[in-house]
């Protein structure tokens, strides 16, 4: 249960310095678990996006991408069970009057505690949630002397459930509105269009519709920088198969989500599946992808199969029929499904995590030291930099070129001020790739220096290959 609270906040400020990520409407002094991505920030996220979108309904013949609304019918809700069921066992504590989630209170407390005792503890906790036994998880609580952060006291109230949808008003007079929610998730939108993307589409079981888009929790205790927040973007994709067969697909996307992890580069050793204790009611099988963040191993993708549940509880709502004619076996029926589903935010600080570094370069004769960002070159913000050694002779106009060339193929960054060496320092603090410095030597022999951030090394590449050497290292 170990966890760096150090790295994490200076992983924080790094992204507040650098441009990744700022606190919302922080000029009034922000909003409470409420974030801003920066001009680096969006462009990273941005990429994370495109990657899975490309990897999900490109390299996929039988996926395709929808962008459903965020209003959605109310009954959508009532069909999908958040109505009566999204939410969250919650604590309050008596004295400071702050509310906890359950779960989260006893996970804090038992990252406090020696590896082995954390884990038990949080066994103990997923066994009581798994039977809903409240009055067990508050007799935990007060046994082990749990207490509030704010007041420290352990004068907690019982237990009970708080939903965690935003509702909000449709229409412009209040009295005449209808009550309405900010969508939790971005599934129920993927199952409403079934019928529309198969019958549109011509597509055949099995096959997936996926989507990216912003969700909305009302989550008491949000927390941890962008790991939980109230507005967050999920990546989803629905896998629509024949009854019978969910477990194969279940396996075969519960290995290939994970491929699609570690084709970024990124220690496998950080990676681990965790099973649900808890099966939701319609599920069959459920596991999370977990990484290791430096406040722990966390949550970042989930891969459940749900069974009919979706589509037969919109059938039933609806009244519409939302089955399938399979021509090879001659029958209807309503898919079964298989949903992948990750939080693009919580991806993108996973990356951010894993790509963070704080190097010694000290020798013998000069301290140093360097932050750096080890981002996978295709995820990068900016792809390249582009420095004229100095701002005479004919150098920014070279450099000027090479921004031309390049710039319609990917992201780059000119920069003219400062010595080269703190223009280095700068760009590896945001994860550029490669620095190209215009000198004198190119006016002479059409060369110059490109620089490698990983290793920092450097060598002598002509002006014409710079375009392709940058391409071929940062396509995915």
């Amino acid at each position: 249960m170990a966890t760096d609270q150090n790295t994490f906040q200076a992983i924080i400020s790094h992204c507040k310095e650098y441009g990744f990520v700022f606190p919302s409407s922080e000029i009034y002094d922000g909003l409470s678990a409420v974030y801003d991505y920066g001009q680096y920030g969006a462009q990273l996220k941005k990429n994370i996006r495109d990657y899975w979108w490309k990897s999900m309904t490109q390299l996929h013949e039988n996926i395709v991408g929808i962008d459903a609304a965020i209003f959605m019918h109310p009954t959508t809700w009532k069909a999908s069970g958040h109505v009566d069921s999204f939410s969250d066992p919650m604590i309050d504590n008596k004295d400071s009057k702050k509310r906890y989630r359950v779960d989260h209170l006893i996970e804090n407390y038992a990252d406090t505690l020696p590896a082995a005792e954390g884990t038990a503890l949080v066994a103990q906790m997923e066994d009581l949630l798994k039977e809903n036994d409240y009055d067990g998880l508050k007799a935990l609580i007060e046994e082990r002397k749990i207490a509030c952060g704010v007041s420290g006291t352990v004068n907690w109230t019982d237990i009970r459930q708080f939903n965690l949808m935003f509702s909000t008003q449709l229409g412009s007079v209040t009295d005449e509105a209808s009550e309405i929610y900010l969508r939790p998730e971005t599934a129920q939108g993927i199952f409403v269009n079934f019928l529309n993307v198969q019958k549109t589409g011509r597509m055949k079981v099995p096959f997936g519709i996926a989507q990216t888009g912003k969700a909305f929790r009302n989550e008491i205790v949000a927390r941890q920088f962008i790991f939980r927040m109230r507005e967050f973007e999920q990546m989803e994709m629905q896998f629509f198969v024949r009854p019978g067969t969910q477990k194969e697909w279940y396996e075969y996307w519960k290995e290939t989500r994970l491929k699609w992890h570690l084709s970024l580069g990124i220690d496998p050793a950080k990676y681990r599946f965790h099973d649900h204790v808890k099966l939701a009611h319609y599920a069959d099988a459920a596991v999370d992808i977990e990484f290791e963040f430096p406040i722990g191993f966390k949550e970042v993708e989930g891969i459940h199969s749900r069974t009919d549940f979706d589509l037969t509880q919109h059938q039933l709502f609806s009244k519409k029929k939302l089955q399938y004619f399979d021509t090879e076996i001659n029958q209807n029926y309503v898919p079964y499904v298989i949903e992948t589903s990750i939080g693009l935010d919580r991806m993108f600080l996973l990356t951010v995590c894993a790509a963070y570094q704080e190097q010694d370069l000290s020798t013998p004769e000069k301290a140093d030291s360097r932050v750096v960002m080890k981002l996978p070159p295709q995820l990068a913000p900016m792809k390249l930099a582009v420095f004229p050694l100095t701002k005479k002779d004919g150098l920014p106009e070279i450099a000027q070129e090479i921004m031309d060339e390049c710039k319609q193929y990917f992201h780059c960054f000119y920069e003219e001020k400062d010595a080269i060496g703190k223009r280095y320092r700068r760009q590896d603090a945001i994860g550029t790739p490669f620095c190209v410095t215009v000198d004198h030597q190119t006016k002479e022999d059409h060369t110059v220096t490109i620089r490698y951030r990983d290793s920092m090394e450097q060598e002598r590449i002509h002006v014409s290959a710079v375009r392709d050497h940058v391409l071929k290292a940062t396509t995915f």
